[in-house]
């Protein structure tokens, strides 16, 4: 501190930096300020070497970000990026496919960096976005909610090339939230008594496909009777970042649900650089409108051009006539209608991917029923006409889709906040296994199938704060093996927090507290010995069975 107060006078007023670079350029400008002055006519080091590096140690210690000036703005991408080294750990905002940085990820590429951690929802495809530094060998570590249809993605990781940190999709938002809040830890419920919680999931496979790195155990603590288990928040040394609009001084505006992770990602890392479609002059963006203020923007580059690819572009079909005639169809189709009997006038509900988000298409007539969407939209609509379709609108399975009048646009961590709160009144989703208790096992099937929980966990997790969870899928596996059992075997994504189980067969009711099912409703067709004999559980039979319509 001397040295820091024979150089620059009162520590109090000395605004430290945290880069080497950054505190020798205010040497710089301070000794030149003062030959200006005349107050100094020949300058010599006022410290030993060890001093220069506990001034830096120093300046480390007093800041929490780089320097703050207006953004620079580049016109290549490639130097952008070009000071990020081997090793660095890099943010990256986007959803599938959808609002990643794609000229900045493809300058990455070309700079051949390696050795990184990235932190990032998923990883892009095979051929595309972070995909392609997946392909290159450049990533050592993923920290991701969801691994999809990214056959690379699974191969590395299975094969023990990749390190993966598998991390629920709205704790993943809160914990780059919380690092640019300057938050270093918090509690919450998602993930409780699951391989997050207690240790053990696979961070890295050997050669032989045998576990060489585990998680860890999680602190938990109890609150008001409830169990939460401690996360701590995620920074890093970049993070990439794509908005639709900004203005020279870095203020920011997303397009509608390709704002998901980017405004939680572009406040959390040491150096932020954002590329956009369109940069404008200061003043031509309405201060009401902004999204990100500039005060987080470090780089400013326009994208030279946007492919925008669509994961899964699905459009509207037309009502079908008639009755199904395929038997997995009739299946799909008798599950579907029953899930949509669910839906009540005015709630609001999550639905999953698959046969879950096809009961929307039986919502009744005169019936409003508000669709969440985990990636950030509120007023989901139906699939959209081949004119219609648009890159920046996707739900949370990267499917196109559309919205419906008084619909509205958010990030990720604010719509895991909707959700972890208990402000959805319904979620239903897929299921590999179902205990009698109301377990949940539907994101893997170790040393085989690794989807990811995604957002998973955090919905199921609202259960214990009134949000009902419903549960759809069919009564077997296609080798006819029970996927309603007396415990999961396969690693949890809740525990007690199915509310109902819905099948082909027929419709069970979970008493979460005593760990008992009933089957309240049976299919046409299809006898209680039949279900006894497909079910790998006892249950009750209500006194009242009802057909299942």
């Amino acid at each position: 501190m001397d040295l820091i107060a024979g150089c620059f006078g009162k520590v109090s007023s000395l605004k430290l930096y945290r880069r080497k670079n950054d505190l020798c350029d205010m040497f710089a400008l301070r000794i030149s300020g003062l030959r200006a002055s005349g107050k100094l006519a020949t300058w010599r080091p006022c410290g030993s070497l060890q001093q220069m590096q506990n001034l830096n140690a120093a300046a480390s210690f007093f800041s929490t970000s780089s320097p703050r000036y207006d953004p620079k703005i580049f016109t290549d991408p490639v130097e952008a990026v070009k000071d990020i080294p081997d090793g660095a750990k890099i943010l990256v905002g986007g959803f599938g496919l959808c609002g990643i940085p794609e000229n900045l990820i493809g300058a990455l590429v070309k700079t051949g960096v390696k050795d990184l951690t990235v932190v990032s929802n998923n990883c892009g495809v095979d051929d595309f976005g972070l995909g392609l530094m997946l392909k290159a060998k450049q990533i050592k570590r993923m920290i991701s909610s969801y691994v999809g249809e990214n056959k690379e993605f699974e191969r590395q990781y299975l094969g023990g090339e990749l390190e993966l940190e598998l991390t629920p999709q709205g704790t993943l938002a809160e914990r780059i939230r919380a690092g640019g809040a300057g938050i270093p830890a918090f509690f919450t419920p998602t993930a409780v008594g699951t391989l997050v919680h207690e240790g053990g999931a696979p961070v890295k496979y050997s050669l032989d496909k045998k576990i060489a790195q585990a998680s860890d155990t999680k602190e938990s603590r109890m609150f008001h009777g409830r169990e939460y288990i401690m996360e701590e928040a995620i920074t890093g040394d970049f993070s990439i970042v794509k908005a639709y609009k900004a203005d020279k001084l870095g203020n920011l505006i997303f397009r509608k649900s390709a704002r998901n992770f980017n405004p939680a990602v572009c406040k959390a890392g040491k150096i932020n650089i954002v590329e956009v479609e369109e940069i404008v002059e200061v003043g031509q963006l309405d201060p009401e409108c902004i999204h990100v203020p500039g005060i987080y923007v470090h780089r400013l580059i326009k994208g030279a051009k946007y492919e925008k690819r669509i994961e899964k572009i699905t459009l509207k079909k037309q009502a079908k006539t008639g009755l199904p005639t395929d038997l997995d169809e009739i299946t799909r189709e008798r599950i579907i209608r029953r899930a949509a009997k669910e839906f009540r006038d005015g709630m609001y509900a999550n639905l999953g991917i698959g046969i879950p988000m096809l009961a929307s298409n039986y919502i009744p007539d005169g019936m409003k029923v508000h669709l969440q969407s985990e990636n950030g939209i509120l007023g989901l609509g139906s699939y959209p006409e081949n004119n219609q379709v648009d890159p920046d609108l996707i739900n949370a399975g990267k499917q196109t889709v559309t919205v419906v009048p008084g619909a509205s646009y958010f990030s990720s961590d604010d719509s895991f906040a909707m959700i972890r709160g208990g402000h959805i009144q319904l979620t239903m989703l897929g299921a590999l296994q179902v205990s009698k208790r109301g377990d949940l096992a539907n994101w893997m099937v170790p040393g085989k199938l690794v989807k990811g929980m995604g957002g998973a966990m955090d919905l199921v997790s609202a259960s214990a704060a009134g949000t009902k969870v419903v549960v759809v899928m069919e009564h077997t596996t296609k080798t006819n093996e029970p996927k309603i059992l007396d415990d999961c075997s396969l690693p949890l994504t809740g525990k007690a927090c199915v509310d109902l189980i819905i099948t082909e067969k027929g419709v069970f009711s979970v008493n979460k507290e005593n760990g008992t099912l009933t089957l309240i409703e049976i299919a046409e067709g299809v006898a209680v010995a039949d279900i006894v004999q497909t079910t790998g559980c006892a249950f009750e039979l209500a006194k009242d069975l009802k057909p299942m319509d």
